[in-house]
């Protein structure tokens, strides 16, 4: 197969996704998850008349004239506290104490707040008048009963979770969020805190892509490195299937002698991932299929081509699964500091920084390109992206830069 542009590549991916199934699930539990079910207020929000401020429920007509000079004096007949069941009428010359959010009894149509009073018990010194509806919240002016309150496809985060209970919802229906099991391989890799031996390294890969996962709404799983031993490779990887919504590995889909995913999955028993190189930098190989049904990516082993690509290609995947648009990270314009140099051709994703000042965006190459050079992927906050007819961009150019999460 020849090179694929990065539109084409993630075009098939996206076609191929299935959607995670829908279930219910308890409000706490839903966070992250995607609705998949319009939500309709049963009542209207606020059920029923309240007060909007401590103070006393009055009949505005009783205190039009109230001033410093000649205050209007009523007696308090009670209190209402709020979720008071026993609240009843309130005749004119009349007033009661109440509370925020405690229902307006029936024939008052104001209420004052304790600053305007003496904020006497028995009777009550009224400083100022107040026209009709004064710190009155009207029933259904939040919601109306029927109105759908939170659309379907609705990411779910805690503004959401607050509507969903105020309505009265425990439960709803929802895309959770998918279930993304990292795995790297490599005979060099070392977990993190053991002790190396010429020619090892330990793993960073598994670590940054389960963040990612994390960071792209997933819930991601982190599985131990394994080696270049293919039977090996293969069944970890299906001892995983029972558990995610997506697999991702990084490392053995290049060219090389050892390069077992790449073996593992092009063998002839195995055809349902196709391996592609898409016209980008870093990230030229790519994978992707469907194993037994779940979406695996199989991303390139320098870290940087990883994350990168994981950005590209996984994120928007992600988002696809739980039925939200598969857009890629957040995109601002930024003005280019620095000349620098793209290869013809290749959709360039260049590391940079971003600053602003005055209202615009400027962003700076970081030092150290490499594909495997971590630390400029460390000390980035963006994504420079270039497109593929660019080969030389010189500085005070208007670049397209994808923000990084922080």
């Amino acid at each position: 197969m020849g090179m694929r542009t990065v539109d084409e590549h993630l075009a098939d991916i996206l076609a191929a996704l299935p959607l995670v199934p829908p279930l219910t699930l308890a409000l706490l539990e839903a966070r992250g998850a995607v609705l998949a079910e319009p939500v309709e207020a049963p009542v209207p929000l606020p059920p029923f008349d309240n007060s909007a401020m401590d103070g006393y429920a009055v009949v505005a007509a009783d205190v039009a004239a109230a001033s410093e000079s000649d205050p209007a004096v009523l007696p308090v007949i009670g209190d209402i506290a709020a979720g008071d069941p026993g609240v009843t009428a309130l005749r004119p010359g009349l007033t009661a104490r109440i509370m925020t959010g405690a229902p307006m009894p029936a024939g008052a149509d104001a209420v004052i707040p304790v600053e305007w009073t003496d904020a006497g018990t028995a009777t009550v010194r009224i400083t100022r008048p107040a026209p009709p509806g004064h710190y009155i919240r009207r029933a259904g002016e939040d919601v109306l009963a029927g109105q759908v309150v939170v659309p379907e496809g609705t990411r779910l985060a805690a503004a959401q979770l607050a509507m969903l209970a105020a309505v009265g919802r425990s439960h709803v229906l929802v895309r959770p969020r998918p279930r993304v099991v990292v795995l790297s391989t490599g005979t060099e890799l070392r977990e993190p805190g053991s002790r190396l031996a010429h020619g090892q390294i330990w793993d960073s890969n598994s670590f940054m892509l389960t963040a990612a996962a994390q960071e792209a709404g997933a819930v991601g799983y982190r599985q131990e490195t394994v080696g270049d031993d293919p039977e090996h490779v293969r069944d970890t990887i299906e001892d995983q299937l029972g558990r995610a919504d997506a697999i991702v590995t990084s490392g053995g889909v290049s060219m090389g002698a050892h390069d077992v995913v790449k073996l593992v999955f092009t063998g002839a028993a195995e055809r349902s991932v196709v391996f592609s190189k898409v016209r980008m930098r870093p990230g030229k190989p790519q994978g992707f299929g469907l194993l037994q049904g779940t979406p695996i990516f199989t991303l390139p082993g320098n870290p940087v081509s990883a994350y990168v690509s994981f950005q590209v290609f996984v994120r928007p995947a992600l988002r696809a699964m739980q039925g939200l648009p598969p857009e890629p990270l957040p995109t601002t314009g930024a003005v280019l500091t620095d000349d620098i140099k793209s290869p013809a051709g290749l959709r360039h994703y260049m590391r940079g920084r971003l600053s602003h000042h005055r209202g615009t965006y400027s962003v700076t190459p970081v030092e150290g390109q490499g594909s495997h050079q971590l630390q400029s992927l460390s000390s980035a906050d963006a994504l420079i992206v270039l497109p593929e007819d660019a080969e030389a961009v010189p500085a005070g150019s208007h670049v397209e830069v994808m923000r990084m999460p922080s």
